[in-house]
């Protein structure tokens, strides 16, 4: 085939997005925007397409980062590549380009978390023959992106997607609605600071860990001003009690974010928060809606057992990725990151937990 790669310039972004947003395997995650995101969070963004008589007939964004490793490199590509999967030809072609970046910036390993139903076998069987490992921790959230989540076809009417969600959730919804509780869909920055308080008091509850506000500064920068994110706070009362981001690209949806008030949490402003989030994607043109992340033990004494089931309220698919998986370009250094990375995450992961406490 007459292939041609290459790394694109920032005057394509339109040109490489316009191919990402309506392929079948484009996610927000490959999109221009996402690196630069991550660029300004220590990564730098590679984006390689692969064109035919120059048309873009495929592409993955690699986010690469330096690591304490010989002067080594690690690549990853969230929910990459772009591209056909049944054209193993392409793909091969593709698995090579990339072969030649890793060499050029001395990279251990290239990390994908592919957007592929774990019922694909021949895919799978495909990453092996090729040289992908798996590289899978813990089920439930233990990846860089998870591998469980709910996904929701938008394409019915409002009121057929009511009518399909459970019982308790439509419930929950109009009972919101009744309280009093209203949603406010067109935030300004400013309100970024009232949802980052109450996210702060959501990570406190729960027991879980944040990123700065400056991180979600930059995701409304790059994203929520260029129409592919929006934060949606619901009131009670006039008092924000609860906050959503949302993440938008070509014709899907997904939910990043969630925040909740530890006070008037009877008044249910999540159901309506997803309800009003939903509304939006289908008014946006989008034909799927993503929960995101949900636990794949699922137990009812697991303790994420509640949010399966709220996420499952609202009719979506359960659905399960074939996860993390790595091609090795240094198995020497590809040994040492497996045997030292963990041991470096425990040590960030407590000395953020010492830190809160001397805070706190």
């Amino acid at each position: 085939m007459n292939w041609k790669a290459r790394l694109i310039t920032a005057e394509e972004r339109n040109k490489y997005n316009h191919f990402v947003s309506r392929h079948p395997k484009g996610h927000i995650l490959q999109s221009y925007e996402w690196g630069e995101v991550k660029s300004k969070t220590g990564w730098k963004p590679l984006r390689l397409v692969v064109e035919q008589e120059g048309k873009i007939v495929g592409a993955i964004s690699i986010l690469m980062r330096q690591v304490p490793i010989g002067g080594k490199t690690i690549f990853y590509a969230p929910r990459g590549p772009v591209v056909d999967l049944d054209r193993q030809d392409l793909l091969d072609f593709l698995w090579a380009e990339v072969k030649k970046l890793a060499r050029q910036h001395g990279a251990i390993f290239l990390k994908i978390d592919p957007d592929v139903p774990s019922q694909n076998l021949e895919f799978k069987e495909y990453l092996i023959k090729t040289g992908f490992r798996p590289a899978d921790k813990e089920a439930g959230f233990e990846g860089i992106q998870p591998k469980y989540v709910f996904r929701l076809d938008i394409t019915p009417s409002l009121d057929e997607l009511m009518a399909n969600f459970h019982q308790k959730t439509r419930y929950n919804i109009r009972l919101a609605i009744r309280r009093g509780v209203k949603v406010k869909s067109e935030c300004q920055k400013e309100d970024l600071r009232v949802f980052y308080r109450i996210l702060l008091e959501t990570a406190e509850r729960d027991k879980f860990l944040v990123r700065s506000y400056d991180y979600f500064a930059i995701l409304w920068d790059e994203l929520v001003e260029r129409g592919l994110a929006n934060l949606f706070m619901a009131y009670y009362q006039d008092e924000p009690i609860a906050g959503t981001l949302a993440f938008i690209f070509g014709d899907k949806a997904w939910y990043l974010y969630g925040a909740s008030s530890n006070r008037y949490r009877n008044v249910m402003p999540n159901y309506l928060l997803q309800w009003t989030m939903i509304q939006w994607a289908k008014a946006k043109g989008c034909t799927m809606y993503d929960f995101r992340g949900v636990p794949g033990d699922l137990s009812e004494d697991n303790p994420l057992y509640g949010l399966y089931r709220f996420k499952k309220g609202f009719g979506g698919k359960y659905t399960e990725f074939v996860g993390e998986y790595d091609l090795v370009f240094s198995p020497l250094y590809y040994w040492l990151w497996k045997t030292a990375e963990p041991v470096y995450s425990k040590a960030v992961r407590q000395l953020i937990g010492l830190k809160k406490k001397l805070r706190g």
